[in-house]
């Protein structure tokens, strides 16, 4: 993710296949009041502790070995920038077509156990309605992060109707790449700059919604 938190780490290589950042991850869907549409995505990521206190270093103005509320809303607002160019690392897709999402409002950010957490939640463009295969998930184009849920009911969605059925989607890493053959190059693997395509590797929440009546 060197695109996206040069800011944060001076003098950052340029990313390779591999990640360099890890975070654990929550997603919580948001529905309407009816149950009918996706009104919202809420995130949580939890990065780990190397990463995390070169996040301190970085931004610990006032040298206090802690980041304070104006200190944590320079990063978070860092942050927000960054991912802005990456739909904030979402991707969200109705049979197969992406949705767009409006910007998130704010990015919190915190810190707890030496841990740097990032909050935030935003909203497609258009509620989406519970009909045909929707797939939600989070990956860094640049693969310099590595986003993990490291628990299935760590994609949730509450209430959801009985016309869908919720699975959790974990791809195997040699099968996504045999399926790909075709579009993963060479140039893929050697590109900083990151393509669309490390979404085939990410964990999703399927959503399969039939429709009633």
């Amino acid at each position: 993710m060197a695109a996206v938190f040069g800011t944060l780490l001076a003098g950052t290589t340029p990313a390779l296949v591999h990640p360099h950042v890890f975070a654990e991850a929550r997603l919580d869907v948001v529905l309407s009041p009816d149950h009918k549409t996706i009104a919202g995505l809420r995130h949580l990521w939890r990065f780990d502790e190397l990463f995390s206190s070169t996040v301190l270093m970085e931004f610990d103005k006032n040298s206090d070995l802690k980041l304070d509320d104006a200190e944590l809303k320079e990063v978070a607002n860092t942050i927000k920038t960054s991912l802005a160019e990456y739909n904030y690392f979402q991707m969200v897709t109705l049979d197969g077509k992406d949705i767009k999402m409006k910007a998130p409002a704010e990015i919190v950010a915190s810190f707890d156990n030496n841990q740097l957490i990032v909050l935030f939640e935003d909203q497609p463009q258009e509620p989406i309605k519970l009909k045909g295969k929707i797939d939600l998930g989070v990956y860094d184009p640049t693969f310099y992060t590595a986003i993990d849920f490291t628990d299935d009911a760590n994609m949730s969605v509450k209430d959801l109707p009985a016309s869908c059925a919720r699975a959790v989607v974990r791809p195997d890493p040699d099968t996504a790449i045999a399926q790909n053959q075709k579009t993963l190059t060479e140039a893929f693997f050697n590109d900083p700059t990151g393509t669309d395509m490390s979404k085939i590797f990410a964990t999703k929440l399927e959503l399969n919604c039939r429709t009633e009546g």
